[in-house]
């Protein structure tokens, strides 16, 4: 089973995002965490193409990006070419799923679909043979700081069951209220990768919260 930390860049410290940076790229984190928000389909915004591209440059990292903006399909690639490994959109937010998955592997990226948390896993069968990555929310999606929901431990179980019983390997993330305190937990149940914000830039030693993620 794979074990990912994915440090989420939105609860960096904006006014040293170089340093905040470099350091998951020093730390055991295999990814960092990139959540462009729209004010539309979530009630918040964040950083887009500029910010991307500086994170990109001080990084060798994979970029997992999050969309959760409203048509997807319009700027997946450019995400893409800003230098995103993963583009993962909210099944929710568009009406062609198939197209935007299709857009961002001819772009050279993986692809990842997110659920919400009232979203059944279910919705996804027909999808999963197509997709690198399925990214359960575990909160509702546009801020940070939010509490781990249990309900979306059983949505972990199901999808790891629908991935078996269909002989893929499609990579199962997680998304919010995740810390040391619950990683096993998380990973137990079935997920992959872990996606971290507060519980990482707000402690002592964000290095060493990373790693006890890691051997939970």
């Amino acid at each position: 089973m794979n074990r990912i930390i994915a440090p989420s860049m939105l609860s960096a410290d904006f006014g040293h995002l170089e340093r905040d940076t470099q350091m998951i790229d020093r730390s055991a984190a295999q990814w960092l965490h990139i959540d462009v928000m729209d004010g539309v389909f979530v009630p918040n915004i964040s950083f887009g193409f500029p910010v991307m591209k500086a994170i990109r440059k001080a990084t060798d990292k994979p970029l997992d990006v999050h969309l959760m903006i409203v048509d997807p399909e319009k700027y997946a690639v450019r995400f893409a070419e800003a230098g995103a490994s993963i583009v993962t959109f909210h099944y929710e937010a568009t009406y062609d799923a198939r197209r935007c998955i299709d857009l961002i592997h001819a772009s050279g990226a993986k692809a990842g679909i997110s659920i919400k948390p009232a979203t059944s896993v279910e919705v996804l069968r027909d999808l999963l043979p197509s997709i690198d990555l399925v990214l359960i929310m575990s909160v509702e999606p546009g801020f940070g700081g939010q509490s781990f929901m249990e309900g979306s431990l059983q949505k972990i179980a199901d999808l790891k069951a629908m991935r078996a019983e269909l002989g893929l390997a499609t990579l199962i993330e997680v998304d919010g209220g995740i810390s040391s305190h619950n990683a096993r937990t998380l990973f137990d149940a079935g997920a992959d990768a872990l996606v971290a914000g507060s519980a990482v830039f707000g402690a002592a030693d964000p290095r060493a919260e990373i790693e006890k993620m890691l051997n939970a």
